[in-house]
Order: C-alpha cells, then sequence, then structure tokens
C-alpha cells in the first residue's frame, strides 16, 4: 500500500510537470506571434525564444518575501562595510581619469557612480546567475505582471539582436535585471551607454559601458548638478520628529532655525535649497537631511534605506569619515507579520499607515507619529517596543 502511495504522488507531480510544460508553450507560441509582428528576425523567435525552459525558481522567488525585516543597523552595515568602501576607493582610484570625464559629461560625481556599482553587484562580484531569457518568459507568463514582464522579454529580445550578444552570457537576478549596474532590459535599452568606444553596449563584460550607462540613467532621471545627495546632521534635543519625513521639506534656513546643525556643530550651509529630515533608526539613531538627489536615488531603488546605503557609500569613497551617531545594533529584526498587525491597529486606531502589507513606508511612519504624539511618545515613526506594545497590549514581543 506504502509503494501504491508513493507511486501515486509520483505520478500526480509528473502530470503536473507536464501541464506546466504544455502552458509554458502554448505561453512561448504567443510570445513568438507577438515577436514576430514587433520584426524580430526569425532566427531569434525560432532558435532563442523557441528554446527557452521555464524557471521554476523565478516564480519562488516573486512570490516569497523574507519573514524578518532587516533592521537599519543589519541593512546599513552590511552595505557600507570597510571592505566594500575599500574597495570603493580603490576602484574610483583606477577609473578617475574616466570617472572625471563622465562628471564632466552628465553632471555625476565618480563616488555616487561607482557607490550604486558596489550597491548593485558588489563592484561586479556578482552579477546574478539566472538565464535572463528564461527568467523574463517565465515571469511573463504569470498572470501577475504579465504585461510588465512580456514587454521586458521583447525589449530583451531585440538587445539580443542589436548588441550582438548570445543567450548565455545574458544572465542576471530572477527578475531580469543584468550587468554591473543591474539594468532592467528597458533601461538597458534607452539608457545604456557605449562607454569604452568598442562599438558594441556590453553591461556584463564592460565596466566603463556600466558606469557611463548609471551616469546617462542618473542624469535622466533629475540628478541635480554639483549638489550632494544629504548629510548627516545633529538634531535638537526638543526636534519635533512629526516634522520627518520624505514628505515633509522645508529650506535649509528654516531647518537651521528649528536647531540642526552639521555633524561638526557648524551650522548648516547658506544655500537655496530644501532637505527632509530622516531617521531612519529612530531617534536614538542616526539623523540624516536629504536634498533632491536623495529622490533621484530613489527613482533608481525605491528603498530609503538604499539612497541612504548609497549616499554614504560615495561620501566614503570620496574620503569621508564614519557616521557619527553609528546605527544602534541592539534593535531587534521585526517579522513582517508584526509589521502587519502594527500597521492594522493603526487603521483599527483611527490612523493612515496605508496597506497592511508588513512594510514600512512614508504613510506608516506618518501614522506611527501620529499616534506616539498622541501616546506622548517620541513621535519618531519607528516602531520601538514601548510604541509596539501600547497598540496591541495583547501581543507577545519576543525581540
Amino acid at each position: 500500500m506504502r509503494n501504491a502511495a508513493a507511486v501515486g504522488v509520483i505520478f500526480l507531480l509528473c502530470n503536473f510537470a507536464i501541464a506546466q510544460e504544455r502552458e509554458f508553450s502554448v505561453c512561448i507560441a504567443d510570445f513568438q506571434d507577438q515577436a514576430r509582428t514587433e520584426s524580430i528576425s526569425e532566427h531569434v523567435v525560432e532558435n532563442v525564444l523557441g528554446n527557452l525552459e521555464p524557471q521554476n525558481r523565478v516564480i519562488e522567488l516573486d512570490n516569497s518575501q523574507p519573514e524578518f525585516v532587516q533592521s537599519f543597523a543589519q541593512y546599513f552595515n552590511l552595505r557600507v562595510s570597510a571592505s566594500r568602501i575599500e574597495k570603493g576607493r580603490l576602484l574610483y582610484s583606477q577609473h578617475r581619469e574616466f570617472l572625471d570625464k563622465l562628471t564632466q559629461e552628465y553632471g555625476i560625481p565618480g563616488q555616487y557612480l561607482v557607490a550604486f556599482w558596489g550597491l548593485e553587484t558588489n563592484f561586479g562580484g556578482y552579477l546574478g546567475t539566472m538565464p535572463t531569457l528564461d527568467s523574463l518568459a517565465t515571469l511573463a507568463c504569470d498572470p501577475r505582471r504579465s504585461a510588465f514582464f512580456t514587454s521586458e522579454l521583447m525589449i530583451a529580445l531585440r538587445l539580443l539582436e542589436r548588441e550582438s550578444l548570445s543567450p548565455e552570457e545574458m544572465q542576471g537576478s530572477w527578475a531580469g535585471a543584468m550587468g554591473h549596474t543591474q539594468f532592467m532590459p528597458s533601461s538597458y535599452w534607452q539608457y545604456a551607454v557605449d562607454g569604452d568606444g568598442d562599438g558594441q553596449i556590453n553591461l556584463w563584460a564592460s565596466e566603463q559601458d556600466a558606469l557611463e550607462s548609471g551616469a546617462n540613467f542618473l542624469r535622466d532621471l533629475g540628478w541635480k548638478r554639483d549638489e550632494r545627495w544629504g548629510r548627516e546632521v545633529k538634531l535638537p534635543t526638543n526636534f519635533p520628529y512629526l516634522e520627518a519625513g520624505l514628505n515633509n521639506a522645508r529650506s535649509l534656513e528654516d531647518w537651521s532655525q528649528i536647531g540642526i546643525l552639521q555633524t561638526s556643530d557648524a551650522a548648516l550651509p547658506q544655500a537655496e535649497m530644501d532637505g527632509s529630515v530622516l531617521v531612519p533608526a529612530g531617534h536614538t539613531g542616526p539623523a540624516f537631511l536629504v536634498y533632491d538627489n536623495f529622490s533621484v536615488i530613489m527613482k533608481w531603488n525605491r528603498s530609503e534605506s538604499y539612497a541612504i546605503a548609497v549616499g554614504r557609500l560615495a561620501d566614503r569613497i570620496a574620503g569621508a569619515g564614519a557616521l557619527v551617531a553609528a546605527p544602534p545594533e541592539d534593535q531587534a529584526a521585526l517579522t513582517r507579520d508584526q509589521l502587519s498587525n502594527m500597521q492594522q491597529q493603526l487603521l483599527d486606531k483611527g490612523y493612515e499607515p496605508g496597506e497592511a502589507d508588513g512594510v514600512i513606508g512614508p504613510a506608516t511612519r506618518a501614522a506611527l507619529s501620529a499616534f506616539q504624539k498622541d501616546a506622548d511618545l517620541i513621535a519618531d515613526g519607528f516602531p520601538h517596543l514601548q510604541s509596539l506594545r501600547l497598540l496591541s497590549p495583547d501581543t507577545e514581543f519576543d525581540l
């Protein structure tokens, strides 16, 4: 009986795999028809698109979310590490002449380009191993985001032709990002530049192609020449934390009048610029005053922590010292369920954190700040244990 049951399970699994293969084949046939209407060559339609294979691991990764959300200290220290700073400074020096040329042409200081390179692929140390075309086709066949990935797949096929690439060298992340700067096909197509002048744009093989493409992309995103991303600052003890957050930009003069100082205790620069105060680890951690170029970094990646890491890594590559206020390392990583529960509790109490999705964004921080103010806590919008216990007194928080 046990052997019969095992055979039955194997039979069902085989049938499921066959059904999946059949569904993928039908999907590929549709893509082939679309590719022909978009004037993609018959060779690519038949011999490349027709030979793609489903990547089940891609769907697993697309549907999964990490259980724990890293604390700011965990995220920041991993990405702006001593080894990465040292490697970034070395590569900045090696590419200095080329980077200076890019700064003159595009307005992007070289240390930022090297910092993006470091954050995206650890300076080319890991470009990804997933077959890009197969991954894009797999995601395009999945109904969740079919339209987006179908478009990216068609562009990737045109890139294959335009740049004389082979399917084998087109490897990257599970979601289709490619090369040293991890460009999606649409970004590759629109912004990638032949930086080394060899007549081909290859973001895997050419560091110069990747760096100049990054400069071209950032310029188009709106980078302001001769302005920095932001800076670490010192907040006064009576700082009104409800004024923190990206949506609360004020002039440098206004922030100066509130009492914000540079970390050297000098006054803020006298410049016609607006900035926003961010406290990613709450009032016990570092504070940053961020400018318009910070928002440009976030157009590359929508994470505030990512943008801070890029800015600080760029600063360190250019010779700046460590943060004056180090991120507190004793802050526990919360689970997405805990954060989702916090958001639901805020909703139930009449605040507006947005969707209870377990991801803290500007809306959740603003709602939590409002709750903390009403509860006579420091309203920094950070999920401290005291705030969590007040929000949900019946929940055990083992932090």
